[in-house]
C-alpha cells in the first residue's frame, strides 16, 4: 500500500528525532522538513502542510522544553495531533441503524469504483448482521448491470436489476419497494456514473432521490487525484444536503494523502477508504485511528470491531472447556484459524496490531500467509471427525498420513509442519488447563466471560 510510504517516512522521521543526543530548534525543524516532504509527495496541498508546520511550531515552547525530562514524547505528541486535525474533516458521517429500513444512494463519476464499493460497503453492513440489498439503477454503462449482479452473488447478497427497463429512477423505485416489503435493514442504491462532472449527474441523482428518498448519499471519489478532490467535494457539497464520501484507490496511488486532506478541509464527512480490490478492502475512516495505523502504532479499536464481527460467542464455548481441561484438539485449531480468515485478508488485521510499523508490514507476504492457511483448511477437511476429535498422534500411522495428503493434495511434509504446530499449542495449552493449571485458578464467571467475549479473553490471558 502506498500510504505505508508516507507512513515509513514519518516514522523514520521520529526514529530518527529519538536517536538525537540534543533535542533542540535544529532537530525540530529537520523533524518538520522531513515530515513535510512526505506530505508534499503524497499531493497534500502546501498551503495545508505549511499551516500544520505552523501549528506544531506553536504547540513546542522550546524554553519549557529545555526543563523538560521528555521532550521527545511532547513533540511526537504534537506531531502526531497536528496530523490527526490534517485528515480530520470535524463532521461524523451517517450511519445505518439495525431494524430500521435505510436506503444508501450512491452516486459518482465514471471509473472512480462506485458499483464495486457498493458491494463492499453492503458485505460490511452484512458482517454487522444486517439483511442488506443491492439495487442496480445504472442504465448508462454496459455490463454495470452484470458487474454488479457477480459482486453480489461472490458476496451472497440479494440484488434487483432490469436488462428490459431502460429508466433508472423507475428501476430504484421499484427495486427499493421490493427490498422494503422484504424488511431489509439497508438497501444500497448503485447509479450511473459519468465522464466527467456536469449537471446531468446531478440532475438524475435528485429525481432518483426524489423517488427512493435516501436517508444518505455517498459520492464516492477516485483518490488517485490527490487535492483535486477539493473541488469535486465542494460541488457534491453544495448539490446535497446530506451526504458522505467514500475516497477509493488509497492502494495503488501516491497521492491518496493529499485526497483526504484536500476532502477534510472542506468539511465533507468521510465514511470509508477503499484500500484494494478485495471485498474486505473497505475500511471505516476515523482520523486518530488511520493516523494510528500509518505511523504503525495499531488500530485496536479497528482489531476489536473486526474481532466481534466473527459473532464468536457460540462458537469459543466448546474449545474454552477444552481449555480449562488442558485439551487442543485438531477441530480447536481448524476453529481458530477459520476466525482469523474470516476476519478479512491478514494484511489488514496485521497492520490494526500495535507495534507494526510500515517497514515491518514491506517485509510480510500476506499471499503466502493466506495460501498456507487455505492450505491448512483444505487438510482439515481431509480428516475425519475423529482424526479432527484428536491431538494428532493418530498420524504416526504413514499410510493414514498419505491418505489425508493425497485428499488435500498437499505433500505429507506439510501435514507434519501443521501437527508441529499443533502440538506446540497443545503444550501451552495442557500448562493452562487440567486441575492444577492456571485456567483452574479462574472462577466460572471468568470463564464465561472468556467464551462470550474475545477480546476480554485476549486481555485476560496477556495479564496471566
Amino acid at each position: 500500500m502506498v500510504l505505508n510510504e508516507l507512513g515509513a517516512r514519518i516514522n523514520g522521521a521520529l526514529q530518527a528525532l529519538s536517536k538525537e543526543p540534543v533535542i533542540d530548534e535544529k532537530a525540530v525543524d529537520a523533524l518538520l522538513r522531513e515530515i513535510c516532504g512526505a506530505l508534499l509527495e503524497s499531493d497534500v496541498n502546501v498551503q495545508l502542510v505549511q499551516k500544520m508546520r505552523q501549528n506544531v511550531k506553536s504547540r513546542i515552547n522550546m524554553d519549557e522544553l529545555a526543563s523538560s525530562t521528555n521532550k521527545r514524547k511532547v513533540i511526537q505528541t504534537a506531531v502526531f495531533e497536528e496530523l490527526c486535525s490534517l485528515v480530520d474533516p470535524g463532521v461524523q458521517p451517517w450511519t445505518p441503524q439495525k431494524g430500521k429500513q435505510n436506503v444508501v444512494m450512491f452516486v459518482g463519476l465514471q471509473g472512480s469504483g462506485k458499483t464495486t464499493s457498493c458491494t463492499k460497503l453492503a458485505t460490511y453492513y452484512k458482517r454487522k448482521g444486517m439483511k442488506v440489498g443491492l439495487v442496480c439503477a445504472d442504465t448508462f454503462r454496459a455490463g454495470a448491470f452484470d458487474q454488479l449482479k457477480q459482486n453480489a452473488a461472490r458476496a451472497h447478497i440479494p440484488y434487483y436489476g432490469s436488462y428490459s427497463e431502460t429508466d433508472p429512477v423507475q428501476i430504484a423505485l421499484d427495486g427499493v419497494a421490493q427490498f422494503k416489503k422484504n424488511k431489509f435493514d439497508l438497501i444500497i442504491v448503485d447509479t450511473s456514473g459519468r465522464h466527467k462532472q456536469e449537471a446531468e449527474l446531478f440532475e438524475e441523482m435528485e429525481q432518483i432521490a426524489k423517488a427512493t428518498k435516501p436517508n444518505n448519499t455517498i459520492f464516492v471519489m477516485d483518490g488517485t487525484i490527490g487535492q483535486a478532490a477539493d473541488a469535486q467535494a465542494r460541488a457534491f457539497k453544495e448539490s446535497v444536503d446530506i451526504g458522505s464520501i467514500i475516497i477509493t484507490k488509497m492502494d495503488g496511488h501516491a497521492k491518496g494523502g493529499g485526497a483526504i486532506s484536500a476532502v477534510a478541509a472542506t468539511g465533507s464527512p468521510i465514511e470509508f477508504i477503499g484500500t484494494g480490490e478485495h471485498i474486505h478492502d473497505l475500511d471505516k475512516f476515523s482520523a486518530r485511528p488511520f493516523i494510528s495505523k500509518l505511523l504503525g502504532m495499531g488500530d485496536i479499536s479497528g482489531l476489536v470491531d473486526a474481532v466481534q464481527d466473527m459473532h464468536m460467542s457460540g462458537k469459543n464455548k466448546d474449545m474454552m472447556e477444552n481449555l480449562a481441561k488442558g485439551v487442543f484438539t485438531l477441530k480447536d485449531m481448524r476453529d481458530q484459524l477459520q476466525n482469523i480468515m474470516s476476519m478479512g485478508p491478514l494484511s489488514k488485521i496485521m497492520g490494526m496490531m500495535p507495534g507494526m510499523s510500515p517497514e515491518m508490514m514491506q517485509g510480510f507476504d500476506a499471499d503466502e500467509s493466506t495460501r498456507r492457511l487455505r492450505s491448512y483448511m483444505c487438510v482439515f477437511d481431509s480428516m475425519t471427525e475423529t482424526e479432527l476429535n484428536g491431538d494428532g498422534a493418530v498420524f504416526s500411522n504413514e499410510r493414514r498420513l498419505h491418505r489425508v495428503a493425497r485428499g488435500a493434495g498437499v505433500r505429507p511434509v506439510e501435514i507434519q509442519a501443521l501437527l508441529y504446530q499443533h502440538q506446540q499449542f497443545g503444550q501451552i495449552v495442557k500448562k493452562m488447563g487440567g486441575p492444577k493449571g492456571m485456567l483452574s485458578k479462574m472462577n466460572p464467571n471468568a470463564m464465561q466471560q472468556m467464551a462470550k467475549n474475545p477480546a476480554a479473553s485476549a486481555n485476560m490471558l496477556k495479564q496471566m
